[in-house]
């Protein structure tokens, strides 16, 4: 009798996407819109009905009014009370997490969320997670730490078989690795300059602020972040916030950003900190004592200049290092970065806004250390 063979392997077939609903495909538009108009319904519907009369993305038996009935049953949208007294639609806070996750997926990939939510360190020693490497047992360490299975093997090794016995010397300790959390805010310049010639550099710079908050919120949920926009003056906002925010007619207070950085960070109890600062523009402004604006954008003011280099010296006296995304490619504006970067001892990315997202997130994910004094 002839037995068939099975063989074990791999077996390819055609890719078959997802088929998508109509309510499923104009959703991932509606957000993209709602991402560039900062929040305004109004406004995003208006450029979809614009791209729909283009590119027929609906049908008669789905409409455009249809997929807007949808988002409200579907939680996407609320009624509201606009400031001039007359109703208007306002996007909720599904929409918002939507959007944070949307931002992670598109910049970060697709990333699972990790259980334990701490960073590991290169320190062994008496830590909370296994690091796969054992030694003998020392005075002083848990119980928890030692290897029951590579302890009963050394009792049998040394002892035999015939009476079971075990001593300290058979006892061995699986080496542990210490976790370290993170505290870190996120920088926003928020300049004119962030849609200056046609160029819309806050819409990516939105994204990653998005995708980074999501990323520590559900992968770090120990650790702190904290975002800051910065224009003429510097004021925290909340993460539920990102997706309206918006340029203004600001010169560039990094100074400002900096003192409200740090101001923040000291108030964390975690060792280690940092700051991420996505600026595409020179530093044009500061404020004096007296509370009066000094401003210049013509070139790099030095007195502006030497302020920015003293915050970066001191955020390294803190212990603070400061990572730069420069949205930029002046040599002269690349020049000033490299003196902030070394006054810093810190890091500096001179990107277009392509590869913003991936390094942020390369950082982040390679500069988790525990400082060990």
């Amino acid at each position: 009798m002839n037995k068939k063979v099975f063989k074990s392997g791999f077996v390819f077939t055609k890719h078959t996407p997802k088929e998508l609903s109509p309510f499923e495909k104009l959703l991932d538009v509606f957000q993209e819109l709602i991402t560039h108009t900062s929040g305004d319904v109004d406004e995003a519907l208006e450029w979809l009905k614009q791209l729909d009369d283009e590119y027929k993305l609906t049908t008669d038996d789905y409409t455009l009014n249809d997929f807007v009935e949808d988002l409200k049953k579907k939680g996407y949208l609320r009624e509201e009370i606009k400031v001039d007294g007359k109703g208007g639609l306002a996007i909720t806070d599904k929409t918002e997490r939507a959007l944070r996750k949307r931002a992670l997926e598109q910049i970060f990939g697709k990333l699972r969320k990790s259980g334990a939510g701490n960073h590991r360190t290169k320190q062994t020693g008496r830590g909370d997670e296994q690091a796969g490497e054992f030694r003998s047992y020392r005075f002083g360490d848990s119980l928890e730490q030692i290897s029951m299975t590579e302890s009963f093997k050394n009792a049998q090794i040394n002892h035999g078989l015939g009476e079971f016995t075990l001593s300290e010397n058979d006892l061995v300790v699986e080496e542990t690795m210490y976790k370290t959390q993170m505290s870190t805010v996120l920088m926003i310049d928020i300049s004119h300059s962030m849609i200056l010639y046609g160029e819309d550099r806050i819409t990516p710079a939105k994204k990653v602020a998005m995708a980074l908050s999501e990323f520590i919120t559900t992968r770090y949920p120990k650790d702190t972040l904290d975002i800051l926009v910065f224009g003429n003056d510097a004021w925290p906002i909340q993460i539920k916030d990102l997706p309206y925010l918006n340029v203004g007619p600001y010169h560039t207070n990094t100074v400002a950003g900096l003192q409200l950085a740090m101001d923040l960070l000291r108030r964390k109890r975690n060792t280690n900190k940092q700051i991420f600062m996505i600026t595409d523009g020179k530093p044009s402004c500061v404020r004096l004592p007296d509370g009066r604006y000094y401003k210049n954008s013509n070139g790099l003011d030095r007195y502006i200049v030497n302020k920015c280099y003293a915050m970066a010296s001191q955020a390294r006296k803190l212990h603070i290092p400061i990572t730069t995304f420069m949205i930029a490619e002046d040599p002269y504006l690349m020049q000033f970065i490299e003196h902030f970067t070394a006054a810093n001892q810190g890091k500096a990315f001179y990107t277009g806004l392509k590869g913003l997202g991936e390094m942020i997130f390369s950082d982040y994910e390679s500069n988790r250390r525990k400082r060990i004094r």
